[in-house]
């Protein structure tokens, strides 16, 4: 019972902070993603590009700045999420994530396109605008 008090106690932390934060999908940026928020945080999206991902992945790190970029770029377009899948392992398996980094693309909650690993700009940029038009 004490673990399941814990994580409980964990969900409701990263809940508050959540609430606390501005949505930095409007000052163009990437924003954290979690087990217990990933559904309300889809629904508010009509489009969101996803990096599942880990802090001891090297080719994550590689791709996180040009995940920030886009994020920048593509402001008012598509948003950018981030979540780490040590810490949210019930929606890494949820969406079949078995290798670090995977960008999913979602369009109103549904996966509509991924890549898998770390890939050039211009190939993300490739898969943004063909959702785009």
């Amino acid at each position: 019972m004490d673990e399941l008090e814990n994580i409980r106690k964990q969900k409701l932390k990263e809940l508050e902070e959540r609430a606390a934060r501005p949505d930095s999908s409007a000052l163009g940026a990437p924003f954290k993603l979690h087990d217990a928020t990933f559904d309300e945080e889809m629904a508010k999206h009509e489009l969101i590009l996803v990096d599942f991902w880990a802090p001891w992945c090297g080719p994550c790190r590689m791709v996180a700045p040009v995940i920030e970029q886009l994020a920048k770029d593509y402001q008012g377009r598509v948003s950018f999420g981030k979540l780490n899948t040590d810490n949210n392992q019930t929606t890494a398996m949820r969406f079949r994530v078995t290798s670090i980094p995977t960008l999913i693309l979602f369009r109103d909650g549904k996966p509509v396109d991924q890549i898998i690993g770390a890939v050039p700009r211009q190939q993300l940029e490739g898969m943004l605008d063909r959702h785009l038009t």
